[in-house]
Parts: structure tokens; C-alpha cells; sequence
């Protein structure tokens, strides 16, 4: 059986982006505490909603973000893919953003259901080729990712790199052949990573909103901290 990777420490120098990152998610509303369940069945102590970037103004400061990180990161691609649905949006706004910082990249995004009429199929916008960048908000068991990348593959691009909001650095799950579920000792971005073969650029990580509550001096940050650490204890990874 394979050991998990014992959570990292908080970054000792804290990332400037990463904390403006946090800030901003948490005065949107769209960064909240209390008591959620996750996909896996788990109560997390604290939910990322990106659907409440839910104005041009929020959207459009949201698309800078991953702007700045995937420009810092220094990664190269063709173009961008939304996967639907949350990731339509992300992918358009993304492709305005950069272009107006003087990187113009085609995007595009796929529909859920099967056109039978107009266009038809399932894909939408420019067309899949060189090497892609996927954008989405949050991975979770990283299923959306696994069937982005078949659809990317099957017209014949390269799936390249993911960039996503928030990295939870939490085990992913996996359904065995009796149909039980159980934790992996790696999160969907490790597994997207070191698998799938893919760099994945997170604007802010589950590490940095410790850090961020860490510095805060209300009580209330203080018992948030605390109970994100103790869900980090039990599943975290990274």
C-alpha cells in the first residue's frame, strides 16, 4: 500500500497573487466557510464557488488572474478549451484578456449534448489543433479533465496544460470494480501532472488561503484556519 504524501508546510515567503488571489475570492462571496459536502462525500470546512464571479467586473478580474499566473508560468500553447459548462466562460474571458495584453490565442469550448442541426457535433469555436490549454475552476476527482483531454486528443490537438483557480491539494478518489469508493494517495492535479503528463498552473493553492488566514486577526479567521487544517490533516496531499 502506498503512503500519502504528508501535506507541505504553508509557504514560508507567501505569494503576492495567491493572497490578492484569496482576498478577492473571499470579498466576491465566491470563497466560503462553513460546512460543505464535496463530490467525494466529504464535509469540507470550506467551498469555491466560481460561479459567483457572476458580473462582467468579477469575470473580467478573474480572467487577469489566470492571465498573470499562466504568463508567469511560462508555459506555451496554441490555443484555449473550455470545457463545459464553468469553463466556457473562463476560456472566453481568458482569450479577451490575453489578447489585450498582446497574446492573441483562438479558444474554444464544447456543449454537453450533440448538435444535430446547424454546425452540428459537439465542439464550438475555433477549431482543436497544436497544443491546448485547458481552463477550468476547481478539480475534483479530475474527471472533467481526463474527458477534455480524449476530446482534445480524438481531434487530433494536444492537450498540453490545465490552469485552474484553486488547487484543494486534497486525495482524489477512484471508483474500484465492486463500485466502492476510495481516497488515492495523490490529488487530481498530481495525478493530471505526473499521469496524464500535463503542467497545471493553479492561481492560488489550498496552502496559500492557510497562509491568508494566518494573517488575519479577526477570531473568526483563527477558527477557520484551524478547521481547514484539521480537513488538511485527514486528506490532504501535496
Amino acid at each position: 500500500m502506498t503512503t500519502p504524501t504528508p501535506p507541505s508546510a504553508p509557504h514560508a515567503n507567501p505569494d503576492p497573487l495567491a493572497q490578492r488571489f484569496v482576498q478577492f475570492a473571499l470579498a466576491c462571496g465566491v470563497l466560503r466557510f462553513g460546512e460543505f459536502k464535496t463530490k467525494a462525500g466529504r464535509l469540507s470546512p470550506y467551498f469555491f464557488n466560481a460561479g459567483l464571479f457572476d458580473d462582467g467586473a468579477k469575470l473580467g478580474q478573474l480572467a487577469a488572474f489566470y492571465a498573470d499566473r499562466i504568463l508567469a508560468s511560462g508555459v506555451v500553447f496554441d490555443m484555449i478549451f473550455g470545457p463545459a459548462y464553468k469553463g466556457i466562460p473562463l476560456a472566453a474571458a481568458l482569450a479577451v484578456e490575453l489578447a489585450r495584453r498582446g497574446h492573441n490565442k483562438p479558444f474554444a469550448y464544447n456543449r454537453k449534448e450533440v448538435k444535430d442541426h446547424g454546425e452540428g457535433g459537439t465542439l464550438v469555436g475555433a477549431p482543436l489543433q497544436g497544443r491546448v490549454l485547458i481552463v477550468d475552476d476547481v478539480m475534483s476527482a479530475g474527471t472533467a479533465a481526463r474527458e477534455s483531454i480524449a476530446l482534445i486528443r480524438g481531434a487530433g490537438a494536444t492537450p498540453h496544460a490545465l490552469a485552474i483557480a484553486l488547487d484543494r491539494q486534497e486525495m482524489a478518489t477512484e471508483v474500484a470494480a465492486d463500485g466502492t469508493v476510495r481516497d488515492v494517495p495523490y490529488s487530481a492535479v498530481q495525478y493530471v501532472q505526473r499521469e496524464l503528463g500535463l503542467a497545471v498552473c493553479a492561481i492560488a493553492r489550498l496552502d496559500d488561503l492557510l497562509q491568508y488566514l494566518q494573517t488575519q486577526q479577526h477570531p473568526d479567521m483563527a477558527q477557520h484556519r484551524q478547521r481547514v487544517l484539521q480537513y488538511r490533516a485527514r486528506y490532504g496531499v501535496g
